[in-house]
């Protein structure tokens, strides 16, 4: 299954690209949803991992975290377990002392 990524989606990926203080990971999860803005296309697997490492992180902005869920959303296979996966994943990121 391949997916596109529309309207709200690339416009936050194009603002997660133009903020200097996005991390790295949610510039890769951007660029990944942005390159499949108008045509059919799957996220790779490096750039699944910088999405699910930016939505787990605290830091990332809101358009950040549009653009990774795109990017995730684009994913080829168990998209639930993914998800459950990356939510779990934040909630030990959060509970982790700072």
């Amino acid at each position: 299954r391949t997916g596109r990524t529309h309207g709200q989606a690339a416009s936050a990926a194009s603002k997660t690209l133009r903020n200097p203080k996005a991390t790295k990971a949610a510039k890769i999860a951007a660029g990944s949803a942005l390159s499949q803005t108008g045509r059919p296309a799957r996220t790779g697997p490096k750039a699944a991992s910088a999405a699910g490492r930016a939505l787990a992180r605290t830091v990332t902005s809101p358009a950040g975290r549009t653009a990774a869920a795109s990017a995730l959303a684009q994913v080829p296979g168990k998209k639930k377990s993914a998800a459950k996966k990356v939510a779990k994943s934040g909630e030990e990121y959060k509970q982790q002392p700072r």
